[in-house]
């Protein structure tokens, strides 16, 4: 072959290239005019020129989907054909109605055009083929993404639309950073200061940052492509703690789902259960039921659960904490406690029924599995009890009988990472703040959509201990031994905590010369473990402080460790050893 057809080659794909990010590029200045529609208060004659950059935007995603199919390189999946087609359809729908060649009663055209723009764009997005730098490595990729929203989400929070007074930078920084990192800590109160357009962006802010940006980005673009490279499995495979490559994306697939219906669930129970005002209930239940499972603690109520007329709603208490505590006991131990009720419900039907003998398989419950819910039904127990003990007289003293166990219980379960309220948290005795803040440190579990330093590495690092003081060489759990590698990595987590914490402290106390030590500490711990309980003090900090605070959020949910790891050199293969050499410790 000549060059020159090598060249016309390389043109043709240029070209088909260009052609092929047009719709992208189109929807995405649709979704940007969106933006300011939706913040502003624009007029209504320039109301009807944005409804016309909205059908324009649907109208090219109509050719495109078409054009997709006509030059097509590959066989689509059915399921991708079907979604195409019915997005072709409403498109056409659309866009018959906007132009009046047909009319229909059940078109809602400014909310429907709003709807098909943003689908339009979702769909165009997906369709990409975005090559990532070898360079950028799954640990960088995470730590981008969240600062990627966070910024977006600051823009979106200063919107004229958004509050009811305006809102400066820093607390919009502040809201942002605390919904994305799923912390719950406040400066400005979310029910009143927000509109409801504000407190939609929040809700979504807590739900893209509780599960990752990339989880939905990925496992959509995933989707409509049907494939993705082997270096994007790779990261995902990091991102998503999965065992297999090849499991990467079923694995996003189980986690969207599980999330959607757990999520579902709460929003039922937390509308039939709930005590909002006429009209609210609807949002109220889907943005607790969100905040809850997401471990983000934000809430519409200006005093959390604690306010009037929900602070004896026992059964929305229980709701919301069984919530959180499946949001933070990690998606990874869900998936394994599924797969052996699955296992076990088989070899039931197998031995009832008798059509064919079960096979016994050992280890069905990882390792894993165990040592993170005996770890989390001991600190749930365990601080259950000392709460009821230590408040009984105290901030338990309004309540009666079982009303005492189930606020005890909250209480107790609340500080890993939940961060709502049922009782006056300033109003806590010295001995119940020192049992919560060490409940935050620790905080959920690997895996899931809370902070701390984890259950497995608490876990590991007291049995690590344990073994020390009985002479062991090396650390045994349930018949097995636990790697050197998780053992150092537990022993970093936990020694990066307690310097970032003790560096966020000092700068605090040097800032705030006025405020206690005590609720200093208190609103360190929670920020680094993501949790949002707070002393009161939030609101009254300087900018500097707010600052502080932000820089710990950040680092707790992404983890001082994973920053290491993403911006220092990695050493993979070493092809010497040294001597080794005992250093003296103790």
């Amino acid at each position: 072959m000549r060059y020159t057809d090598l060249d016309k080659i390389e043109r043709t794909e240029l070209i088909r290239h260009i052609v092929s990010r047009i719709p992208f590029v189109i929807s995405l200045l649709a979704l940007l005019v969106l933006v300011v529609d939706i913040g502003f208060s624009p007029s209504e004659n320039y109301r009807l020129t944005l409804n016309y950059i909205y059908v324009a935007a649907i109208i090219v995603a109509s050719f495109s989907i078409v054009l997709r199919y006509v030059f097509r390189k590959k066989q689509l999946r059915r399921k991708v054909v079907i979604i195409d087609l019915v997005l072709f359809l409403g498109f056409g729908i659309v866009v018959v109605h906007v132009f009046q060649i047909l009319t229909f009663d059940f078109v809602n055209t400014a909310a429907w055009i709003k709807i098909a723009m943003m689908l339009a764009f979702l769909r165009e997005f997906s369709a990409l083929h975005i090559k990532v730098n070898q360079e950028l490595t799954p640990a960088r990729l995470f730590v981008y993404s969240f600062i990627t929203i966070i910024i977006i989400g600051t823009i979106l929070l200063m919107l004229p639309k958004a509050t009811h007074n305006e809102i400066s930078f820093i607390d919009a920084l502040f809201t942002s950073t605390s919904a994305v990192c799923v912390t719950g800590l406040i400066v400005v109160d979310t029910g009143t200061f927000f509109t409801p357009t504000g407190q939609i962006i929040i809700m979504m802010l807590i739900q893209a940052g509780g599960l990752g940006i990339m989880t939905f980005t990925s496992y959509f673009s995933y989707f409509f492509k049907g494939g993705a490279s082997f270096y994007s499995q790779l990261a995902l495979k990091e991102m998503t703690n999965t065992e297999k490559v090849a499991d990467v994306f079923k694995t996003l697939k189980k986690i969207l789902l599980i999330t959607f219906i757990i999520e579902g669930i709460g929003f039922a129970l937390i509308y039939f259960n709930g005590q909002s005002e006429g009209g609210a209930d609807a949002f109220f239940a889907v943005f607790h039921a969100i905040s809850a499972f997401c471990n983000a603690g934000f809430s519409t109520l200006s005093n959390s659960l604690f306010e009037t007329g929900f602070q004896f709603n026992y059964a929305l208490h229980m709701i919301i904490a069984f919530l959180f505590i499946l949001g933070g006991i990690g998606f990874p131990i869900l998936f394994n406690i599924y797969a052996y009720f699955k296992y076990l419900f088989v070899r039931r039907l197998l031995a009832y029924t008798k059509s064919k003998p079960y096979r016994y398989k050992p280890g069905v419950i990882s390792i894993n599995t165990r040592l993170v819910f005996l770890t989390t039904l001991l600190l749930i127990v365990l601080g259950t009890v000392l709460f009821y003990i230590f408040e009984f007289n105290n901030t338990l003293a309004d309540h009666e009988g079982f009303g005492k166990i189930v606020t005890a219980f909250f209480g107790a379960v609340t500080p890993r990472t939940a961060g709502f309220n049922t009782v006056n948290t300033g109003a806590l005795t010295g001995s119940t703040l020192l049992l919560v803040i060490g409940l935050m440190w620790i905080g959920a579990s690997p895996g899931s959509t809370g902070g701390g330093i984890k259950t497995s590495t608490f876990a590991i690092s007291l049995l690590n201990i344990l073994s020390i003081a009985r002479g062991k060489k090396r650390l045994e759990v349930y018949r097995r031994e636990v790697s050197p590698d998780s053992v150092n990595r537990a022993s970093a987590i936990v020694m990066l905590s307690l310097v970032v914490i003790g560096i966020s402290i000092f700068f605090l106390t040097y800032i705030e010369e006025d405020k206690a030590l005590l609720s200093l500490i208190f609103e360190a711990v929670s920020a680094f473990s993501t949790v949002g309980l707070s002393m009161g003090v939030t609101g009254e900090l300087q900018n500097a402080s707010k600052i502080v605070l932000v820089l710990t959020m950040f680092v707790g949910r992404i983890s001082m460790l994973t920053i290491l790891i993403a911006f220092l050199k990695n050493v993979n293969f070493v092809k010497y050893r040294y001597p080794t050499e005992d250093i003296l410790i103790n």
